[in-house]
């Protein structure tokens, strides 16, 4: 009778672990994520997780383009410091938006992490070139995550974001390339994206 009981308790905590398991992926999809690389912007299987995901990627991608922003905004050319400024003072209006989704949506208020973002160093006559190649880096990065969530998101609030963003990306893209040309002649090696 006790070999039975042992056998019962061990099979019990092993079908408990296993469904503990499979809860904890069905109800966070950051649970699923954690043994990835949060970093890359691979949103992952169109499931019901899919617009969290894509929230999460984008207030990372907001916040991104925010610690970029501090660190270039002590350049000695006015274009960057005017650019800088807007980011500072827009995105978190965009990043409110995304955490009020997320909350009502979700029922989800969990701070996302910030992101690692390039270390643009201390100030030189190379600095805007390091913030425009990072910043450049930074909308095509966004470009492609909202490419993505439209072949794997229907809800329309997501889809009109992932259309404004781009837009916007895409043209400020034009501008951040036209920048390096013109002050540091370099081309684009991508102007397509």
């Amino acid at each position: 009778m006790q070999k039975v009981s042992l056998y019962l308790t061990v099979a019990l905590m092993i079908v408990s672990g296993i469904i503990g398991i499979g809860t904890g992926y069905w109800l966070t999809p950051q649970y699923t994520l954690s043994m990835y690389d949060k970093n890359t912007m691979d949103l992952g299987a169109p499931d019901k997780w899919v617009d969290l995901r894509y929230l999460d990627a984008m207030i990372a991608h907001h916040r991104g383009a925010m610690l970029l922003a501090r660190q270039a905004s002590v350049s000695r050319r006015e274009e960057i410091r005017t650019l800088t400024t807007e980011i500072l003072k827009n995105e978190p209006v965009a990043i409110a938006e995304l955490y009020r989704w997320k909350k009502e949506w979700y029922g989800d208020s969990r701070m996302v992490r910030d992101p690692q973002v390039a270390h643009l160093g201390k100030y030189d006559t190379k600095l805007d070139l390091r913030f425009l190649n990072a910043l450049i880096a930074h909308h095509e990065n966004g470009i492609r995550m909202t490419r993505e969530i439209r072949l794997k998101s229907s809800r329309t609030e997501i889809l009109d974001n992932a259309d404004a963003v781009e837009l916007f990306l895409g043209g400020g893209l034009g501008m951040l390339r036209e920048w390096r040309n013109a002050w540091y002649n370099v081309a684009d090696k991508n102007p397509y994206l």
